[in-house]
């Protein structure tokens, strides 16, 4: 297994990986990630500012220090403190400082670059269920914007008037990852891609408008009926993530998406190829997150990022034995 450390500088090992008598894959297995800004990811790693990151309360490496169930979290950094990196597993972001391309790891954010990463989102931990679960290579391709909703920005053809900016932007950076994978991953220069799955992870922009909120649940089924359209997949599994900040004391502007997702996502016609799950017990209390007033975005908890991709990779990978 191959490991990439980081420190400014990324360094690697190379262990031998078992026998050459193993049959070699010719495809690797592609994810679509799409959402907000909690799927871009707010989960603050290292930052433990007094005044800004609340003295690290709730980053990652406090909640590994202070875990009462630490194998939880030994994958994501080797023997020596330094944080791992996947040679099975690559996610592709592209976010305002540019393409963001590697091995599964903390930093592929928002905010994160290739020198830069400080905060992790669901797709760290979807990134290691799917890797451990599958034996092809994957690839994530994580499409995220903040601040955006489905009754305009990502909104489907199908549900009618003008297709959403965001909805053909995340199509485009698909077409985009898929046509220069075998230069951004050599590990998969020589496979070809298929696909794997669509999890979905938004809803918070949604709630302050009484039409988005009237039409979350049809908008939803149209977003998962045209993705799977477009890419010529009628059966594409698809696992949706329940806006569940603030836990269970959500307003009632809330809790109508939430229960518009669970619908869209429970019809009959589906055939269970579509899943939804709940992260309400997820949230963490701001007392004990580093940003405090950030409710929008778990408060930064990076326990609960970690915990809300280990469900929804798990969610994926059932649909996927099925």
């Amino acid at each position: 297994m191959k490991i990439s450390l980081f420190a400014g500088i990324f360094i690697s090992a190379t262990f031998l990986a078992g026998s050459t008598d193993e049959p070699k894959p010719k495809f690797f297995q592609v994810f679509l990630l799409a959402g907000q800004s909690n799927m871009q990811g707010q989960g603050v790693v290292d930052m433990d500012h007094p005044k800004y990151y609340n003295g690290g309360k709730g980053t990652l490496l406090r909640v590994m220090q202070e875990s009462k169930t630490p194998k939880m979290y030994q994958h994501l950094q080797n023997a020596h403190g330094e944080w791992t990196e996947r040679d099975d597993a690559f996610i592709r972001h592209r976010n305002k400082q540019g393409v963001m391309t590697g091995g599964v790891s903390i930093g592929f954010t928002g905010y994160g670059s290739m020198h830069s990463r400080h905060h992790i989102g669901p797709e760290l931990q979807i990134g290691h269920r799917l890797g451990d679960y599958i034996e092809e290579p994957i690839l994530l391709i994580k499409t995220a914007w903040g601040g955006k909703n489905i009754y305009e920005d990502f909104r489907p053809p199908s549900a009618g008037g003008k297709t959403g900016e965001y909805y053909l932007k995340m199509l485009d950076e698909v077409k985009e990852a898929l046509g220069s994978y075998k230069k951004e991953f050599p590990d998969l220069k020589n496979l070809k891609p298929k696909w794997g799955g669509f999890i979905w992870f938004q809803g918070w922009n949604d709630m302050f408008n009484q039409d988005a909120r009237a039409q979350y649940e049809e908008n939803l089924i149209c977003l998962i009926k045209d993705v799977r359209k477009h890419f010529k997949q009628p059966l594409l599994p698809v696992v949706i993530g329940e806006l569940g900040n603030l836990g269970q004391n959500a307003g009632e502007n809330m809790q109508a998406i939430r229960d518009a997702q669970k619908k869209a996502s429970g019809r009959k016609e589906w055939n269970g190829t579509v899943s939804f799950v709940e992260t309400t017990s997820f949230a963490r209390p701001k007392e004990d997150s580093p940003n405090i007033g950030h409710g929008h975005h778990w408060f930064g908890n990076a326990e609960s990022y970690f915990l809300i991709g280990d469900a929804l990779g798990k969610e994926m990978s059932r649909l996927l034995a099925r």
